[in-house]
């Protein structure tokens, strides 16, 4: 296993202090891998494409509405 040294401001101390004491991690390499995995899943999980190809044609297969209040659109506005 490699080794990484790094310097680390006071406020990234105290964050990673809770970040430990929140997920119950004993040492602060442990909490840095752990913080980094949970990093990589949740960015990936947004940079997933969506796909809304099964919504093409959707409302065109919802029944129109036969009894409807006003004759055309214009009534609308009147």
């Amino acid at each position: 296993m490699s080794q990484l040294n790094i310097h680390v401001t006071p406020g990234f101390e105290k964050d990673l202090s809770k970040y430990m004491k929140l997920k119950h991690i004993q040492t602060k390499s442990e909490a840095i891998r752990v913080a980094i995995k949970e990093g990589i899943l949740h960015a990936s999980a947004q940079t997933k494409p969506v796909d809304f190809s099964d919504w093409v044609g959707l409302g065109l297969k919802v029944p129109m509405n036969k009894k409807t209040k006003f004759s055309s659109d214009d009534d609308l506005w009147g």
